[in-house]
């Protein structure tokens, strides 16, 4: 897989997460499956900046989610 695709995959894990988060914690349970994702999203972005350092920086995130989008449109 891609190291964008793998990028952007751990951005929406973690964009996901913050709904569960607000849900368990309005019906006073303990968020699992947001702790779950966090961690899995966490890692998924530390895997691809560790693998391509200097490549992702916060002036280039927005390039990076557009292009990985676009590459699923088109294909």
């Amino acid at each position: 897989m891609d190291l964008d695709r793998i990028f952007v995959l751990g951005i929406v894990l973690i964009a996901f997460s913050i709904p569960s988060a607000v849900s368990a914690y309005s019906d006073w349970r303990w968020p699992k499956a947001a702790v779950v994702m966090v961690i899995l999203g966490v890692g998924a972005i530390f895997y691809a900046v560790q693998e391509n350092p200097g490549v992702y920086s916060l002036d280039s995130v927005d390039d990076v989610i557009v292009g990985v989008v676009g590459s699923f449109v088109n294909s």
